[in-house]
């Protein structure tokens, strides 16, 4: 199975580990990592992630790590991660279909980490 990033999700990535980094670089680091994993175990089983609520589309889903939602769309070789935001929001604007024929980068990762663009 492939995991790819779209372009928000990738922007979210980096947003998230700016704000940590602020305080302390190493802990930025490590909770990217964090996300970073949990987005590939969540590829590896794409459907045990839960049904995105504001959404109610099957084949749109998310997983938690501790508090981040990370919200996928489920396509025929994997998963494309949409966004990564705080848990305690509703998720905005969305448009799931973003992605749907990926132009693969490598994403500078050794794991199938691909940028949708």
């Amino acid at each position: 199975m492939t995991l790819r990033w779209t372009a928000r999700a990738a922007n979210d990535l980096l947003a998230i580990g700016d704000y940590i980094a602020a305080d302390n670089r190493a802990a930025a680091r490590s909770w990217v990592e964090k996300l970073r994993q949990r987005a590939v175990m969540a590829s590896k089983m794409p459907r045990t992630g839960r049904v995105v609520p504001e959404i109610a589309r099957d084949d749109v889903r998310e997983v938690f790590q501790r508090t981040d939602r990370i919200v996928y769309r489920v396509v025929d070789d994997g998963i494309v991660v949409l966004t990564v935001f705080e848990g305690h929001r509703l998720l905005g604007k969305l448009d799931p279909t973003k992605g749907k024929l990926p132009a693969r980068r490598d994403g500078g990762t050794s794991s199938p980490c691909h940028v949708v663009t």
